[in-house]
């Protein structure tokens, strides 16, 4: 299965927020720890709400969270 066309800075973001843990921004999305890293490991594309959440919760505009890969969706 290929990978969805969303890239992300997630990881980053979690270590410039001391070094936030998986579980700790899951706790404060509402989501699960193993979605967070499946998001993170662009192995899934999170919904629209959760990923202003995942933006809001680093205090960044969506757009530093998440990047779309011109092109990935028709291979």
């Amino acid at each position: 299965m290929a990978r969805p066309p969303i890239t992300n800075q997630i990881r980053r973001l979690r270590f410039e927020h001391n070094e936030m843990t998986q579980q700790e921004l899951a706790d404060r999305i509402g989501m699960t720890r193993q979605t967070v890293a499946s998001i993170e490991h662009n192995k899934y594309s999170p919904s629209l709400e959760a990923a202003f959440r995942i933006a809001e919760t680093f205090g960044v505009p969506i757009g530093e969270v998440f990047f779309w890969k011109a092109g990935e969706s028709e291979k």
